[in-house]
């Protein structure tokens, strides 16, 4: 028997350990282990000193690992006082899970519940008290057992306190937790309560899906399942309630067979999931071709110089691993009862819209510096192409390809070399794409995305941050030139002279004619302060409300499903609700509007208009935006393919690469903006598809990805919608005004930086260390080495920014050497500052 010290530590060390990390998705740990928690009545002690002599496991958690454990407590109450004091014993154990390949019992205790099951779908009970009593009166409805419900219910809860107080706690559960060298965290979305009958000739199952999520306090903070186990006391060791218990609790602890079950709405589409389950866990661990060391950009397996000698492996590996999944990704959700239609439809909603304004506002851009060779209708024409033919034949159709901010400043400095030198613009862009085409090609057939192993998730979060700060410097410096432009004092409405001298005309009719009272007529006067204030409160409204709504699928208000749609729709609403405000409401304010022109929508280039000279002078930036494009391309396409996303059909960086060539050379021959993987759409995407599953921790609400809807058609479908929009030029298009551009670039930028390590250590910053969420980094690291490392890249951010963001066009040319640059800097010079083992942690891919 343990010492009140030492039961009190154990029960302390449970409540910090509460912290550690999240199960894998797959539900199933490295070692195999579930959890199991026992309380014992003190009558039961005898038995259990008996037959459970040295029960604790010697077996420690290791780094890494998923159990499941036992917690076996003895409750002394004879000594209790008025007060409520008495004694709990607590022990606990690991218990392996339920191998389906090989444990024959496993398929037998499913066959017996399917044959005669017990299941209760949306259970509206509160407490866990009631959940029981209805399950046990379900059982008996259905005569699978015939006893007393308050004998069950007693052995069920061990009662604590004294004759005032009356507080359940659970005699015998099973629950899936992740193990690790830094405590334990329990799965608490189930919950598999066992019990002993002696009155039971045979075993009884019985599962019910609670409507709520409820909170039955520590460890079981979000219950949504509860498996009740009834057992008689003597049977074979195959058949304890312990190993009926292991079945379903192997089954259940599969985050994604759960969510499955939440779709379910009959208890044969229930127990056709429990089915599939089991066909799944059934069959044979296979490594996918995804998982190969060679093909994983993050695997720590070191280059080599002849993985760079096999020209076209890496195109070969992707199209096998690829096109297997091919039909699937048009069919995946379109039928049977995994359809998903009504979140493809908000998804394609939200892409057109986060991917037709941003084409407006950086074709109003390229309108400006090319002086209308690349405007805004080229724009939407060249992203309509480069979509469609992206999503059709890209190995990660998720990833989203867009002109981007840097290459409008590029083809500014390509216009710039043109004027300077007195060359033919499109002639000149177009050699500049064919050479940067040919470079991309050639990185895709040597496998040169092999170097992006070299890249951590520290650098790939560190171009994020840079990628969203650029949104947000977008959006100010808009709005600034709207203010420069236009918040200044009164103005005549014609001629050149100002107020000052009309009034000083008015004073000398004055002295003339000896009129006292005249004034300057009011419609000779333009004030148009309220111009900028206006597109000021556009800008920032889109912002609110489009993160409100995107907020409100974590609050309670409405129903799940609408919270979801509502959710996911936020941009859209927000863009149409404020484009409607400045549009029509204050329609007698002229607001700022993108320019259009109505002209050739190709402009295909005349390279007779170059010398050879010439044409070989564009190599130089032809190579600079290669890089540019390969290393954007292929850290957008790693953030994508995060392991978080959980994407399953594998990755095909050599051949999106030489793809993303290819469009390129089709957007230089038309004088056509071009593209390449665009962050933060892509990853947007990704959770506009996912399924999640929120837990709340410490106080902090967390969300894990599911799955995600691997599909191609919500990309095509945005793509060829946006051009359509053409034909919706100037009108109605025109009617957004670009306040609502700002706003929109705020809200992408925003909403990019959840799930931000980078991001969630700098607010760590302004924090006290009361309120710092549970992270690994967290548990597992010296605070001062967190913030150290934070510092570390905040200096190498600013150093993106201040060349990026630099006025001088030709600096930001350098800008790709800078981003290959952190490589050195993470590899071998943050290790002399910070130790190597901390940096892995700080790197590691898991929350």
């Amino acid at each position: 028997m343990k010492t009140q010290k030492e039961a009190e530590d154990d029960m302390e060390g449970v409540t910090v350990n509460r912290f550690a990390e999240e199960a894998p998705s797959s539900g199933r740990s490295k070692n195999g282990y579930l959890f199991q928690e026992m309380e014992l009545r003190d009558e039961e002690e005898g038995e259990f000193r008996e037959g459970k002599n040295g029960h604790q496991s010697s077996s420690s958690p290791t780094s890494d690992c998923s159990h499941t454990f036992e917690n076996q407590s003895e409750l002394n109450i004879s000594d209790c006082d008025d007060s409520g004091y008495g004694l709990l014993n607590t022990s606990r154990k690991y218990v392996k899970l339920m191998n389906f390949q090989e444990e024959v019992r496993a398929h037998r205790d499913l066959d017996g519940f399917l044959a005669q099951a017990s299941i209760l779908l949306d259970e509206k009970a509160a407490s866990l008290d009631e959940v029981l009593r209805r399950m046990l009166q379900h059982v008996a409805n259905d005569g699978q057992a015939s006893c007393n419900m308050d004998d069950v219910i007693s052995g069920i809860f061990t009662d604590a306190g004294g004759q005032g107080a009356n507080v359940h706690l659970l005699t015998e559960t099973i629950q899936g937790v992740t193990a690790t060298a830094t405590g334990v965290r329990y799965q608490q979305s189930w919950l598999c309560v066992l019990c002993t009958v002696k009155s039971l000739q045979r075993r009884c199952v019985c599962i019910t899906r609670l409507e709520r999520p409820q909170n039955w306090g520590v460890n079981c903070a979000e219950v949504r399942y509860v498996i009740l186990i009834l057992a008689p006391p003597r049977t074979k060791s195959t058949k304890t309630a312990i190993e009926l218990g292991r079945t379903f609790a192997t089954m259940f602890s599969d985050i994604s067979f759960r969510q499955k079950l939440l779709a379910t709405k009959t208890q044969e589409e229930f127990k056709q999931e429990l089915m599939s389950q089991r066909q799944q866990l059934s069959l044979a661990v296979k490594k996918l071709a995804s998982d190969s060391e060679e093909l994983q950009l993050h695997s720590k397996k070191p280059l080599k110089f002849t993985d760079f000698l096999r020209a076209g492996r890496g195109i070969y590996e992707d199209l096998s691993r690829r096109l297997p999944h091919y039909v699937s990704d048009f069919t995946d959700g379109m039928w049977g009862s995994n359809r998903s239609w009504l979140k493809y439809t908000t998804t394609a909603i939200f892409l057109y819209i986060a991917i037709l304004l941003p084409a407006i506002a950086f074709g109003s851009l390229n309108d400006e510096s090319t002086r209308g060779e690349i405007d805004v209708q080229k724009t939407i024409i060249g992203q309509s192409i480069g979509g469609v033919i992206y999503s059709l034949f890209a190995g990660a159709p998720l990833v989203i390809p867009l002109t981007t901010a840097p290459l409008a400043i590029f083809i500014s400095v390509i216009r710039g070399i043109c004027d300077d030198y007195d060359l033919d613009f499109p002639a000149f862009y177009a050699c500049t794409g064919l050479w940067n085409s040919l470079f991309l090609i050639l990185a895709g057939v040597f496998n040169v995305s092999l170097f992006m192993k070299l890249f951590r998730r520290s650098i790939e979060e560190i171009f994020a941050m840079f990628i969203a700060i650029a949104f947000i410097g977008d959006a100010v410096k808009g709005t600034v030139k709207i203010f420069h432009k236009y918040y200044h004092a009164p103005e005549l409405v014609v001629g050149n002279g100002t107020v000052e001298e009309l009034e000083y005309l008015v004073q000398v009719v004055q002295n003339i004619t000896n009129q006292t009272h005249l004034s300057l007529p009011a419609q000779l006067i333009l004030c148009t302060r309220e111009r900028p204030i206006l597109c000021l409160l556009l800008m920032l409204g889109t912002l609110w409300l489009g993160y409100a709504l995107f907020l409100i699928k974590r609050s309670p208000f409405l129903h799940a499903k609408v919270r979801e749609v509502v959710s996911d729709c936020a941009l859209p609403i927000s863009v149409v609700v404020f484009s409607f405000i400045g549009s029509y409401l204050f329609i007698d304010i002229e607001l700022p509007v993108f320019n259009f022109y109505k002209g050739p929508m190709f402009n295909v280039a005349s390279f007779s208009k170059l010398s050879p000279m010439n044409a070989v002078s564009a190599l130089g930036l032809g190579f600079l935006l290669a890089m540019l494009i390969f290393v954007d391309q292929n850290i957008v396409s790693s953030l994508t393919n995060a392991p978080e996303n959980k994407l399953l059909k594998g990755t095909a960086y050599h051949w999106d690469l030489i793809l993303t060539g290819c469009i390129n050379i089709m957007m230089s021959m038309l004088g056509l903006p071009w593209m390449h993987a665009a962050i933060p759409h892509s990853t947007l995407h990704v959770r506009q598809l996912a399924v999640v599953e929120q837990r709340v921790e410490g106080g902090h609400l967390y969300e894990t990805i599911v799955s995600v809807k691997e599909t191609r058609l919500t990309a095509l479908a945005a793509n060829v919608f946006i051009g359509l929009s053409v034909f919706l030029l100037p009108v109605p298009l025109q009617w957004i005004p670009k306040p609502v551009l700002y706003g929109l670039f705020l809200y992408i930028a925003l909403t990019s930086l959840e799930g931000n390590q980078m991001f969630d250590r700098m607010a760590l910053l302004l924090k006290e260390q009361t309120s710092y969420p549970p992270t690994h980094y967290i548990r597992r690291v010296p605070q001062r080495k967190v913030h150290y490392f934070t510092t570390l890249q905040m200096a190498q951010l600013t150093i993106l920014c201040a060349f990026g963001m630099y006025p001088l066009p030709y600096m930001k040319m350098i800008f790709p050497l800078l981003i290959i640059l952190l490589i050195p800097i993470r590899n071998f010079i943050l290790p002399r500052v910070i130790d190597a083992k901390y940096l892995d942690i700080m790197d590691a891919q898991h929350m």
